[in-house]
């Protein structure tokens, strides 16, 4: 807990920021906690370590601005991302999951992969990739940037308010978000490996 604070401590605001917008739209990004980070900034914000109003207010647009820029980057380059060869931190197959996603959901993916680790840093590419009409996904950008990090920020924020002693435990709660998270992915690959057993 002591390492996790004062390496989110040391790096601020602007890393906190940088952090989301980088998970959110960047190609490289998708490594990065961003449940997790929201969920540990807002509880170290009920100890006064953040102010929670610039937080949410800098988290919102950092997650918007950075859909926007990986929609950029899916109008540009996208389609060429589907031949490009896999390398130590890119694998096609994150494009393909993402694609199946957005297939299943359709615009909504925009909000509902806010919910998704590696799935929220490639949805905004498939979109751009997928010609989206800008104005419909700057609509989706903006629901989903705002619930999702409010929503995480909030949650960490009141249950450090509401429970005396909490952020001892942050380790074992940042565990169990990481592994809900990821829990939407493992349940469509469980489902996946079942059919072809058929």
């Amino acid at each position: 807990m002591d390492s996790l604070q004062n390496i989110i401590i040391a790096f601020g605001y602007i890393g906190v920021f940088t952090a989301i917008f980088a998970e959110s739209g960047f190609l490289l990004g998708f490594f990065l906690p961003g449940d997790s980070l929201l969920f540990t900034v807002g509880l170290l914000a009920s100890t006064g370590v953040f102010n929670i109003w610039v937080l949410i207010v800098g988290c919102i647009l950092a997650a918007i601005l950075g859909d926007s820029f990986g929609y950029y980057i899916g109008k540009r380059i996208g389609p060429s991302l589907f031949t490009r060869d896999d390398s130590y931190i890119f694998k096609k197959k994150y494009l393909l999951q993402t694609q199946e996603f957005y297939e299943k959901y359709g615009k909504k993916t925009i909000v509902l992969a806010r919910f998704v680790p590696i799935v929220r840093t490639f949805a905004p590419i498939i979109a751009g990739v997928g010609n989206m009409k800008y104005s419909t996904f700057i609509t989706y950008n903006v629901i989903g940037g705002i619930t999702w990090t409010t929503g995480f920020l909030l949650m960490g924020f009141l249950l450090g308010k509401t429970v005396p002693g909490i952020e001892q435990y942050m380790s074992l709660i940042i565990a169990g978000i990481i592994i809900l998270s990821f829990m939407p992915i493992a349940w469509e690959f469980f489902k996946k490996s079942r059919q072809k057993k058929v």
